[in-house]
C-alpha cells in the first residue's frame, strides 16, 4: 500500500493528478504554512501567447505563518471573472471545453471565503470527471517525517522547480503557433482530450510513485 502526501492547490498541473491516479491513498496537507508563488493558490494554463499564469488573491494572514487550512480568499479586484474570461478564451475552442464548462462556470460565480475549500471542490469534481477514486484524507496536524511507502510530494511539484514529470505530448489548441506546453493545468489536458484524461494518466504516471522504483522495505 503505497501513499502520498499533497498540498492543497488550484486547478493543480497534470503531474499532481498523475500522482494521485497511481496511488493507492492520498493525503492532503492543510496545516503546513502557506507559500506565496505556489500552485496553492496558482495555476498555469495555455494562452494565445504561451503559458498563462492565474492567481487567486488572498487576504494577508494576521501571522508571519499561516495554516493553509486557514488561508481566506480574498475580494480584492474581479478575479472570479477575469479568471473565468481567461479560461474561456484560452479553451473554447477546445473538443470538450462546452461538455465541462457548466460545471466549471458556477466555481467563478460563487463566493468560497476559504482558499482550500475552493481547491478541494475543485479537486473533487476533477477526479469525478477522470475516474480518479484514489481514497483521500487531510492532515490533523503537520506531517514532519514521513515512513516508507510514504512519499512527501508537498514540496516537489512547484512551479517555481523545474519538474521532472515528462510527459509525451498530446493535441494542445495553439499547437500551431507555439511548441507543445507539458505540465499545464489538469483543465488544459481534460479539456484537450475529455474521456481520454484517464488513458492518458495511465500511461504517463508521475516516475517517483512507480512502485518499481520504491526501495526494498528493511524492516
Amino acid at each position: 500500500m503505497m501513499m502520498i502526501i499533497l498540498s492543497s492547490f488550484y486547478l493543480a498541473p497534470v503531474e499532481y493528478y498523475a500522482a494521485l491516479f497511481h496511488a493507492d491513498r492520498a493525503l492532503i496537507e492543510v496545516h503546513d504554512s502557506y507559500r506565496k508563488q505556489s500552485y496553492r493558490n496558482r495555476c498555469i494554463i495555455a494562452g494565445a501567447n504561451g503559458p498563462l499564469a492565474l492567481s487567486i488573491p488572498v487576504e494577508k494572514p494576521e501571522k508571519e505563518k499561516n495554516r493553509m487550512k486557514d488561508i481566506r480568499i480574498s475580494e480584492h479586484g474581479e478575479w472570479r471573472h477575469l479568471h473565468w474570461n481567461a479560461i474561456v478564451s484560452a479553451y473554447n475552442s477546445t473538443p470538450f471545453f462546452q461538455y465541462f464548462e457548466e460545471d466549471f462556470r458556477p466555481f467563478y460565480e460563487r463566493k468560497f471565503t476559504f482558499l482550500h475549500d475552493f481547491n478541494e471542490e475543485l479537486r473533487l469534481l476533477i477526479c469525478s470527471y477522470i475516474g480518479i477514486e484514489t481514497p483521500c484524507s487531510h492532515t490533523s496536524g503537520y506531517t514532519k517525517k514521513t515512513s516508507h511507502p510514504t512519499i512527501d510530494l508537498r514540496e516537489t511539484i512547484d512551479p517555481k522547480k523545474p519538474s521532472s514529470y515528462k510527459p509525451e505530448a498530446y493535441y494542445q489548441v495553439f499547437t500551431r503557433k507555439q511548441a507543445f506546453i507539458p505540465n499545464l493545468s489538469i483543465i488544459d489536458l481534460l479539456f484537450n482530450l475529455g474521456n481520454e484524461t484517464r488513458i492518458y494518466l495511465m500511461k504517463n504516471p508521475y516516475k517517483p510513485i512507480q512502485k518499481e522504483d520504491l526501495p526494498e522495505r528493511t524492516d
